[in-house]
């Protein structure tokens, strides 16, 4: 499913503090660029230590942990060509190639998210929410995809771990990864049973954050960037009952329109950053009003203008945990120049 391994060396790093009376975390972090190979965040701190974010050279290699759902994984570095942002242009089974969604598919070193749109599916242009769609058009929200959690390799081969998922979680998704040409990509099943052709819509150019807000060691959100390009994902409140998918689970349990709702209330969408025709303008989503839309969730999130220095405003019982970062103080006070939280 899924260019280029993130290049940076030694830093420095800000102390972050926490400021738990006013539930406010501050990251503080400034490097210089060089050479390194890995995936960015050290092992992982819960809400009440005060996080510290690692300076290149210092984030994990093959043998820590790129995500903080589980300390003691064991990962591989991903192929060199993977990290970045895909498009998939035809996936082929049995000799037939089809294209009938619409993919986005960011990678960072360890992070990822995966959103898929069917092209036939409504625009739903006057929705504001599932409020203004019929129940026929709150089933057909039942066949799209997508999906966000981390990646380990092995060689050439792939596993994308899901945390997140918009269908039934009911299978390993892993595959055997063959770059194509400069900015093509081919993933083929472990049991040859599929084919899959992505391109490349743009070099990551060392511009990589993953962002994570969990409560009860359950992942709520995420926001990954790589980039222009940027992945949001929140989880519905409750994960779905085992199903062969969430269309098959809707047609045989027959739910009553409030429990189809919180079914279909996984929002996992994509976009630009500054490319779009705003910042931040969602360009593809689980939740079609969104479409168009500037992300609000960033409005949580502030960079202090001098430093860089983040700081986000977190809710009660939320525990936010930066596990990459690549960036610059001045290219996150770009990012992030709202007042959304301060630092103590």
């Amino acid at each position: 499913m899924r260019p280029r391994l993130l290049a940076a060396s030694s830093a420095r790093l800000l102390a972050a503090a926490l400021d738990m009376t006013r539930g406010l975390l501050t990251i503080a972090a400034c490097a210089i660029l060089g050479a390194c190979h890995g995936d960015g965040g050290k092992a992982p701190r819960d809400a009440t230590t005060p996080p510290v974010v690692p300076p290149a050279a210092s984030m994990p290699t093959a043998s820590t942990p790129a995500s903080p759902a589980t300390e003691s994984r064991n990962l591989g570095a991903l192929p060199a060509f993977v990290p970045g942002i895909w498009s998939r242009d035809w996936i082929e089974r049995r000799g037939q190639r089809t294209n009938t969604m619409t993919v986005r598919y960011l990678q960072t070193l360890g992070a990822f998210g995966d959103v898929r749109i069917p092209i036939d599916r409504p625009a739903f242009s006057r929705a504001r929410s599932f409020d203004d769609l019929s129940d026929a058009e709150l089933r057909a929200l039942g066949g799209q995809r997508g999906f966000t959690g981390y990646a380990t390799a092995n060689g050439d081969v792939v596993t994308w771990h899901h945390e997140i998922d918009y269908q039934p979680d009911t299978s390993r998704d892993a595959g055997r990864l063959t770059r194509i040409g400069d900015n093509g990509m081919l993933e083929t099943g472990l049991d040859s049973s599929y084919r899959e052709r992505s391109r490349s819509l743009g070099q990551p150019e060392n511009r990589f954050l993953a962002l994570r807000v969990e409560r009860g060691g359950r992942l709520e959100q995420a926001l990954l960037i790589v980039g222009d390009w940027f992945y949001y994902a929140r989880n519905r409140a409750r994960d779905l009952p085992p199903a062969e998918s969430l269309e098959r689970l809707i047609a045989t349990k027959h739910p009553t329109r409030a429990q189809l709702v919180a079914w279909l209330d996984c929002e996992l969408s994509a976009g630009r950053i500054a490319g779009g025709s705003t910042p931040w303008r969602i360009e593809r989503s689980t939740l079609p009003w969104r479409e168009g839309q500037r992300l609000a969730f960033i409005d949580r999130i502030h960079a202090d203008p001098v430093s860089g220095a983040l700081a986000w405003t977190a809710a009660p019982g939320e525990s936010w945990k930066l596990t990459q970062l690549s960036m610059l103080g001045p290219a996150l006070a770009r990012l992030f120049p709202g007042t959304g939280a301060s630092a103590p």
